[in-house]
Formats: C-alpha cells, sequence, structure tokens
C-alpha cells in the first residue's frame, strides 16, 4: 500500500504547487456574443453555436498575452523528472518501481483501459468549456497555437527518449516504457486546463491534475509503466505546456503572423493496439 500512496502523492503534489505559482498572463479583450442561453446543475449558461474556426462567435475573443517565465515553475517539473531519470540508475528507486508493481499485483489484477481515453480528456475539456460558454483565457486561435505546440514538445520529447532508454515495461510487452507518454499527455493537458480556467476557479484545474493523476495511477496498475515512467511523464507534460506558452508570442508573430483564420479538427484513430487522436489545422 505504500507504494502506491507515494505514488499518488508524487503526482498529486504537482498540482499543489502548480496551484501556488502565481503566474501571471496579460489578457485584453471581452466575450463575444452567444447563441442561446440554459440552465446545468441549476444555473444560466450560454449555449452558443457549434461552428469550428477561429471566428466562431460564440468563442471569447481574447487572446493569450505574455507568459511571465518563472523559475520557480520550473521547481516540480524537473523534481519529477529528475525522480524518474534517476530510477533509471538507482537501486533504492528501482527497488520502489519492483514494489509498487507487486503491491498493484497482490491488491488488484484486472487490467482498465480508462487511461487510454482519460489521457485525452483534460485538454479537451478546455474546449468543451468553451463550447458551453465558459470562457478561458484564450480565444480558439491562441490555444489551439498553444495546444499543438504543447503535444509537439511533449510527443517529441517522450519519442526520442522512449528510444534511447530502452526500458522494459512492468509487463515485458516492450523496451519503450520510459517516460510514460499516456502520463505526459494527461499532465500536458490538466497543466493546459489550468492555465486558461485558473482565473474562473481553481477547481477546474484540481480536476484536470486529478484525471492526470489518475491515468498515471491506470498506467502503473496495468503493468505497463513503473513509476518512475510515470513521474517523468508528468514532469514533461506540465513542462510541455509551460514552454508552448512562454514562446507562444514567437509562434504566433513568426509563423502565424496576419494568419486571422485558424480552423482544425481533431480526429481519434485506433490502428489495433493503440487509439489516439490526430490533430489538423489550416490557416
Amino acid at each position: 500500500m505504500k507504494g502506491r500512496i507515494l505514488a499518488l502523492l508524487i503526482l498529486l503534489f504537482s498540482y499543489m504547487f502548480q496551484a501556488y505559482s502565481q503566474e501571471k498572463i496579460t489578457l485584453s479583450g471581452i466575450v463575444a456574443n452567444r447563441s442561446d442561453t440554459g440552465t446545468l446543475f441549476g444555473h444560466n449558461i450560454s449555449i452558443p453555436e457549434f461552428k469550428v474556426g477561429i471566428n466562431d462567435p460564440a468563442d471569447s475573443t481574447k487572446s493569450a498575452g505574455n507568459f511571465q517565465f518563472k523559475y520557480n515553475s520550473l521547481i516540480i517539473p524537473t523534481v519529477l523528472i529528475g525522480y524518474g531519470v534517476a530510477g533509471l540508475i538507482n537501486p533504492t528507486l528501482k527497488d520502489i518501481n519492483t514494489s509498487t508493481k507487486n503491491e498493484f499485483r497482490d491488491h488488484d489484477d484486472r487490467k482498465v483501459n480508462l487511461d487510454d481515453f482519460s489521457q485525452y480528456s483534460p485538454f479537451l475539456s478546455v474546449y468543451a468549456l468553451n463550447a458551453f460558454g465558459i470562457h478561458g483565457r484564450s480565444n480558439f486561435k491562441d490555444r489551439t497555437i498553444v495546444l499543438a505546440t504543447a503535444y509537439l514538445i511533449m510527443g517529441s520529447s517522450v519519442g526520442i527518449i522512449k528510444k534511447t532508454s530502452k526500458v522494459t515495461r512492468p509487463d515485458g510487452s516492450g523496451t519503450n516504457s520510459f517516460p510514460s507518454g499516456h502520463t505526459a499527455t494527461a499532465f500536458m493537458g490538466a497543466e493546459f486546463l489550468y492555465q486558461e480556467y485558473k482565473h474562473v476557479s481553481v477547481w477546474y484545474g484540481i480536476g484536470g491534475y486529478v484525471v492526470a493523476a489518475g491515468t498515471g495511477f491506470f498506467r502503473m496498475s496495468n503493468e505497463k509503466h513503473w513509476l518512475t515512467d510515470v513521474a517523468a511523464g508528468a514532469g514533461i507534460g506540465i513542462l510541455s505546456t509551460k514552454i508552448a506558452y512562454w514562446i507562444h508570442p514567437f509562434i504566433k508573430k513568426t509563423i502565424f503572423k496576419d494568419k486571422d483564420k485558424l480552423n482544425g479538427t481533431v480526429m481519434p484513430y485506433y490502428n489495433g493496439r493503440q487509439y489516439g487522436l490526430g490533430f489538423s489545422m489550416t490557416f
């Protein structure tokens, strides 16, 4: 039981620090027109017309400003990644990996594939909330550029490290265990959700990080990853989103300059073994 508690503490503590990092984002603009109103859990909400693209009148017209760099915001992702890297060679951390795996196996040997879907929930929630009229900090164009940048950084980092580290999975199904891509995706999305909605309510961020932690938990429960894989994946995911916000002004100015219209689609895929989402943007 100690191993499972440690796993959850490592993952959830990442959110507790982020909530008090106090990064500041300068924003401008107002909330755009809404098409209709309704009720949800007893509260009035705005229900927009569902149109995809930056010119969607239901979407927020606010644009993401400069995300101020702060060194203390690097502490948690650095610690998580450092813990994961240290676990590649440190005998004590390897023993913790093994004991955690055994505890999961002893207490629950059922395999639940919920993590294949929960990894995408945090960042998809940002678009769902905007669709229901609960606007975040950024408009469609800016948040999509940030998300695409974060996904590119996270995906390329995870892919390169997996191919070079060659760590065997707990169930022996492959040698691409380190780091956990599912966990990295989930924490990338959780940080994205937190940054977009922390000014509305801190509970959106809490919810995103709980789902992300649960994704890592299921990856270990399903014997697809070690605790160190999950910790490193969480750190990479958080850091990828932070970097995406930091470099967003440069990306927008150099690549998307004078591109007022940005349309995008998200397509699910299944290749017989893995589920995933594919992005497509037109500008």
